[in-house]
């Protein structure tokens, strides 16, 4: 999963670990992305952590906000 190599050596918490992967298997189904080796699932797991980073918590929310700021159907 494209998301968990980005944050292996992240310091995190674990909880903050599963709302990223929460908010970033939220946004692929949405998308309808099912390869995790493309590119544009690597884009979308960079924007999960960059929304989430400015203080958004809930996954539902960074997902809907990662489909606008990419924007993307």
């Amino acid at each position: 999963m494209t998301i968990r190599r980005i944050l292996q050596n992240t310091p995190m918490e674990p909880e903050d670990i599963r709302r990223l992967v929460t908010a970033y298997e939220q946004t692929l189904r949405a998308l309808s992305l099912k390869n995790r080796d493309d590119q544009i699932t690597r884009l979308v797991a960079e924007k999960v952590i960059e929304v989430a980073q400015t203080g958004i918590r809930d996954p539902a929310q960074i997902s809907e906000r990662v489909i606008r700021e990419l924007g993307l159907p």
